[in-house]
């Protein structure tokens, strides 16, 4: 089975999306500024919008980006593969929160509830499952598209990057995201983006370098909770282009 349509996934992404700092870390110790990750993917990565603008979150997983985006957006579509995160985003969307449990230690669980921040107007967005190596016809245009934590979790990225070009307006921003953690159970080998300088910043710049401009990079932490005492630590980098 694949492991993104599990339920341990979901509530483990749930927990990251919309937890509050005392339920993912409720220790008086520990990597705070690694908090709020998806809503700082938008914050301190996504630039200045025109009115009206029209964003696309590929790799939306539970959704908190999405709805994020929506604070500037005036139409936002999240798109991810699995239908179990995409089911939950979509849930997240009509009622505003979810109920899950977060696991403790053991058999034992605490039930928590995901909440999408009260003043974000949720109609703004729309979630549907889709391959971001093969998006559909009929998306239209962009005034900025992100990808987090995406990239090293596709089979084919340079299939997915191909297609970004046709997606962001002339002007638009472009924000992907990522560790950069390249493992052969998701990507082969020689699809890898980091080729044998292992950098994948200069791949990006490889696919990407005739459409788009680098305009920055930044380091963004970010925090996992697997159960009370285990959590993954990682460190993004998120590389911001502007479309040619």
């Amino acid at each position: 089975m694949n492991v993104y349509e599990t339920e341990k996934l979901l509530a483990e992404y749930l927990l990251f999306h919309y937890g509050a700092p005392e339920e993912i870390l409720p220790y008086a110790f520990g990597p705070r500024d690694a908090l709020e990750y998806p809503a700082r993917c938008v914050s301190e990565c996504v630039g200045e919008l025109p009115a009206n603008a029209r964003a696309l979150d590929l790799g939306c997983a539970v959704g908190r980006s999405s709805f994020e985006l929506a604070r500037r957006c005036t139409e936002v579509i999240g798109i991810d593969y699995s239908q179990s995160f995409i089911r939950a985003a979509t849930k997240l969307r009509q009622a505003g929160e979810l109920g899950y449990s977060r696991l403790d230690e053991g058999p034992r669980s605490t039930p928590l509830l995901a909440r999408v921040p009260a003043e974000i107007d949720r109609r703004r967005v729309k979630f549907e499952r889709g391959d971001a190596q093969a998006l559909r016809a009929g998306l239209g245009v962009f005034d900025v598209v992100l990808l987090a934590n995406l990239v090293d979790r596709l089979h084919a990225p340079g299939r997915c990057l191909e297609q970004l070009a046709s997606l962001v307006k002339p002007g638009g921003q472009l924000v992907i995201t990522s560790p950069y953690t390249w493992l052969e159970e998701y990507t082969p080998r020689e699809n890898w983006l980091c080729g044998e300088a292992g950098n994948t910043l200069a791949g990006l710049r490889a696919d990407l370098g005739d459409d788009f401009e680098l305009t920055g990079t930044k380091d963004l932490p970010f925090l996992i909770r697997e159960h009370a005492r285990k959590f993954q630590w990682s460190v993004a980098q998120a590389s911001i282009w502007r479309r040619r």
